[in-house]
């Protein structure tokens, strides 16, 4: 079933790309002040103790969390342990418009997630608007040239990207399922700390690997510290609320469409504080983009 997408729904589903955007640009500027895993849990480290005062009361027994800690284990790992920690990872190699844009790739994500998974049916126009997106990924990858594709290059950051936007394919699925303790589920700050509290378990756990296994390191200043404020606060708490309303109202296939608006506003902010001005081939890959976005978005008459 195809929801209505509303005015209201659709200004929810703008917030978190625009926010997405600076995280990825942010992102890049504090790269060699802190390594990628650690950043990730940082933040969430960060986000945790803001939405404490909140919605503490998730924490103790009888809250309904403990009862269903697998269900919010699993939205933990893909939401809070992997994705963006995936994304910081790619920021090491790649820019925050081309991960942004690898990560247009989200609308096949949420069809065929929810298709396979999740016994979804997929109409003409949702597979019509996600070939739009992925010619706009295609170009961008290809740099402009078609023809290259056939010798393209990949680094490795596009394909932590992509696998950060199939885990975010499922944890939007998953965000679905009114079979959550009902409390919980009516309250959106308890809700994402449901979720933070064991991701950070998840995160905890990578970031130890990180500083196992490589030469991490941190360079502590003001910098980083209002990056991190920035990163819980914005992409962290107010994107996740907007997007967990966003999903619930016009379901994930449709939400998806919207996450590529991200690439569009990472332009803009990486030409304002980065200087990465954009090509001709990322103007034609935004207008397939949001071809995509409004083709997938009508409604059958």
């Amino acid at each position: 079933m195809q929801q209505r997408l509303t005015l209201s729904t659709a200004a929810l589903l703008v917030v978190p790309p625009l926010l997405w955007a600076g995280n990825a640009v942010t992102g890049r500027l504090v790269s060699g002040l802190v390594p990628p895993i650690t950043l990730n849990f940082l933040r969430w480290g960060l986000a945790f103790a803001l939405l404490l005062p909140l919605a503490g009361w998730v924490l103790r027994p009888g809250s309904g969390l403990w009862t269903h800690w697998k269900r919010f284990a699993l939205l933990g790992l893909l939401g809070v342990g992997c994705y963006n920690a995936l994304q910081y990872l790619a920021l090491q190699t790649s820019t925050p418009l081309n991960v942004t844009l690898v990560a247009a790739s989200a609308p096949a994500w949420m069809l065929g997630v929810g298709r396979l998974w999740f016994g979804q049916r997929v109409s003409g126009r949702q597979l019509a608007g996600a070939v739009l997106s992925i010619a706009g990924v295609l170009l961008v990858l290809s740099r402009g040239e078609p023809a290259a594709l056939l010798q393209v290059h990949l680094v490795a950051g596009d394909f932590y990207v992509l696998l950060a936007t199939a885990a975010w394919a499922v944890y939007s699925w998953l965000l679905v399922n009114p079979n959550d303790p009902p409390r919980i589920r009516g309250d959106w700050a308890a809700f994402l700390l449901a979720q933070v509290v064991l991701g950070l378990v998840w995160s905890a756990l990578f970031a130890a690997g990180e500083w196992a296994l490589t030469d991490a390191h941190i360079q502590w200043g003001w910098p980083l510290a209002a990056a991190l404020l920035f990163f819980a606060v914005g992409p962290a708490i107010l994107a996740y609320r907007c997007w967990g309303m966003g999903v619930q109202r016009a379901g994930p296939t449709v939400a998806g469409f919207f996450a590529n608006l991200t690439p569009l506003f990472a332009a803009i902010l990486s030409a304002a504080f980065l200087g990465e001005l954009p090509h001709l081939y990322h103007a034609v890959a935004f207008l397939l983009i949001v071809g995509g976005i409004v083709v997938s978005s009508r409604r059958s008459q």
